[in-house]
This record gives C-alpha cells, sequence and structure tokens, in this order.
C-alpha cells in the first residue's frame, strides 16, 4: 500500500525514525545499522523503501533506505513464525547480504554466530528459504572471513552496523588480517 516515503528524518530513537512529510511525522520502524546510516542526514530529505504491517490494533510502518533490505525483511516475514518485529530483530543481528548468503549456502550454523537468532530459528529461516533464494552470491569461505573480520573489530570496541557498513568498502581478497588493517583504515577516517 505504501510503497516508499521520502521526507526528512527529525528524530531517531530505539529503531524508530520520525519522519516529516510535508508537516505529517511517520514514525518508520526500521534497523539499527538504518538508523546510523542516516544519523548524519537529520534534516536533509531521505527516502524510505516501506512495508505497511497492518494488524487488528495498528499499522505499524517498517522501512529501509536500501530496497535490498526490504525484500531480504519481506522474505523473512514468508518465514511462519516470523513477524515484522522478529524480522526486523534478526536484520538488527545480521546484514541483508550475510543473511542471504547463509540461507544459499544452507548455512544455518554460520546464523547461530549472531546473537538474536537461536539455533532453532536459524534451521527454520534455512529450510523455509532455501529455495527462494537460489544462487550463492558469495561462498563459505568469503562467509567466514567476513565473519571474522565482524568479529575481530566488534572485539577492539567497533559497533556492528559500522563493521559492516565498511566491509562494502574493503577488497574481498586478501587474508583476514590484510581485511582487517584495511577496515581499520576506514574506520580510522
Amino acid at each position: 500500500m505504501i510503497g516508499s516515503i521520502t521526507g526528512i528524518p527529525r528524530s531517531l530513537k530505539e529503531n524508530v525514525a520520525l519522519v516529516d512529510v510535508r508537516g505529517v511525522g511517520y514514525k518508520i520502524h526500521t534497523t539499527k545499522e538504518t538508523l546510523f546510516s542516516i544519523n548524519d542526514n537529520l534534516g536533509n530529505p531521505i527516502t524510505f523503501f516501506t512495508h505497511l504491517s497492518v494488524r487488528e490494533t495498528a499499522l505499524d510502518l517498517y522501512g529501509f533506505t536500501k530496497i535490498g533490505t526490504l525484500e531480504t525483511f519481506e522474505l523473512l516475514l514468508q518465514v511462519s513464525g516470523i513477524g515484522p518485529k522478529s524480522a526486523l530483530g534478526v536484520l538488527d543481528a545480521v546484514d541483508s547480504e550475510t543473511l542471504i548468503n547463509a540461507i544459499a549456502s544452507n548455512d544455518a550454523s554460520h546464523l547461530t554466530k549472531v546473537s538474536g537468532i537461536g539455533k532453532k530459528t536459524a534451521e527454520k529461516i534455512v529450510h523455509e528459504l532455501k529455495d527462494k533464494v537460489k544462487g550463492v552470491v558469495m561462498t563459505k569461505e568469503e562467509m567466514s572471513s567476513d565473519g571474522d573480520v565482524i568479529l575481530a573489530l566488534e572485539a577492539l570496541g567497533w559497533n556492528g552496523s559500522e563493521v559492516r557498513n565498511i566491509l562494502k568498502d574493503i577488497p574481498k581478497e586478501g587474508t583476514t588480517n590484510e581485511r582487517i588493517r584495511s577496515a581499520l583504515q576506514l574506520l580510522g577516517k
């Protein structure tokens, strides 16, 4: 029903962005990663790709600045027992690309490494979505390397969503140590 909203973020709180569209404020539930990415743009127009959740007692908007994240969110909603809040929780724990790759490679164990996703939930997500995500974008070795880089940088005190954003800007080739050094250089700027 509401496919996207372009407006000015006025406030960001605990997984909710308040977006002003010509005087009307829309509460958009989103991931911490999305909130972090728009934090510097408060006061500037931003487009959210949205999903409207209709319940008996509420109409809730869920939105993301990347259409791929919205597609992953809606894919998670197809898993029995996963509602919008649970899907948002999963995307808070693991980025879309890693989730899709884990599902495509039938790797539930990769998902259980992330806090917030238990073994049963991980297996259920992989089982119910494996036929819907064909083709592996990254190999298991590449996913493991990303996971190692994320864990190392989080151990050094960096925010997980910051690290995931930086991973897109560093070369995929190279050893884990080389990738960590590259990430540290970008994070230090």
